[in-house]
């Protein structure tokens, strides 16, 4: 392989995740350049990294929590212009802040789950762990998650 790793580059926000490092790792391995910052990083160092992709982690908090402490996405990251990958928390921030609907749930959920990709986005291209009787893609996660 002979390409130029900073060619594109991917900025992981950490919300508090456990997978933060396993997220970068990831992204690495398949020859992109990746940075990990902290959520509420200065606004001037998102601009200065110049991302071609950010991706939010998940964390241990809620979207309810209206506490100063509460991590929320910086408006500069929603302003790059660049598609963003909210994990978790990070969705769920996400969905939040944008207008979206996210419901407080009364008993948390942990375990395995068995996800079903609708629509055809290249993001989830080509990425299944099998297909059910129907053809679709299925994707074995883990979730860890009090609001839905």
């Amino acid at each position: 392989m002979n390409q130029d790793i900073h060619a594109e580059r991917i900025l992981v926000l950490d919300f508090g995740s456990q997978y933060t490092q396993l997220i970068a790792r990831r992204v690495r391995e398949i020859g992109v350049y990746c940075e990990i910052l902290p959520w509420d990083v200065e606004e001037t160092r998102v601009q200065g990294f110049a991302p071609s992709g950010v991706i939010l982690s998940g964390g241990p908090e809620s979207v309810h929590e209206e506490t100063a402490q509460t991590p929320r996405i910086a408006a500069a990251v929603l302003d790059l212009a660049v598609p963003v990958l909210g994990i978790c928390y990070g969705m769920q921030a996400l969905a939040h802040q944008l207008g979206g609907v996210v419901e407080p749930s009364q008993t948390k959920e942990f375990g395995y789950a068995e996800v079903r990709a609708r629509g055809h986005s290249v993001l989830l291209r080509d990425i299944e762990d099998r297909t059910n009787a129907e053809g679709h893609g299925l994707l074995d996660v883990w979730m860890s998650h009090g609001d839905r």
